[in-house]
């Protein structure tokens, strides 16, 4: 084989020794009459189509099932994790709470009150100029209850009858 020497930056193009197959062109076929194997074979084919969607069909089902579940789970974690957080949320408004009653009870002592009357509200302690006494006689002014309480019977006539015959 001789050298063939190409100039440039091009790669030099080799034309293969041998010719490549071509794949053969597709013939029609002449539709032979049908024959009672070809039936046969027909319904095998049609029965194993139908077995495999009703396989397909199970499995979609299976998964729209799957499906389903693991939806009602992301629902009930995430209702869970909601009440979660609101139980915390409860906690802190309780302890808020509970601190506040203790800074009221610590405010309600009298000497905190006196501080508080004498500083924002300019109050004073009364003078003697101030103060006026009341006499009250010493008389009783309870009463005693001067009604009488009845019973009422509630019996019948015949134990009424018999009540008047034998206690008398």
């Amino acid at each position: 084989m001789a050298r063939n020497y190409q100039y440039g930056t091009n790669p030099r193009k080799v034309e293969p020794n041998y010719k490549p197959k071509r794949k053969p062109t597709k013939k029609k076929i002449n539709k032979k009459p049908i024959i009672k194997d070809n039936l046969e074979q027909i319904k095998n084919l049609k029965m194993e189509k139908r077995e495999h969607h009703k396989n397909i069909a199970i499995i979609v089902g299976m998964f729209l099932v799957l499906l389903v579940v693991s939806y009602r789970d992301s629902l009930i974690t995430e209702k869970f994790n909601e009440i979660q957080k609101l139980k915390s949320n409860l906690a802190s408004i309780e302890k808020t709470n509970e601190q506040l009653l203790v800074s009221i009870e610590g405010s309600l002592n009298l000497s905190n009150i006196e501080k508080v009357a004498k500083k924002k509200l300019g109050m004073k302690k009364l003078s003697d100029k101030q103060k006026v006494y009341v006499e009250l006689p010493k008389k009783d002014y309870t009463e005693a209850t001067t009604e009488s309480i009845k019973i009422e019977d509630n019996s019948n006539w015949f134990q009424k009858i018999f009540n008047k015959l034998f206690k008398n």
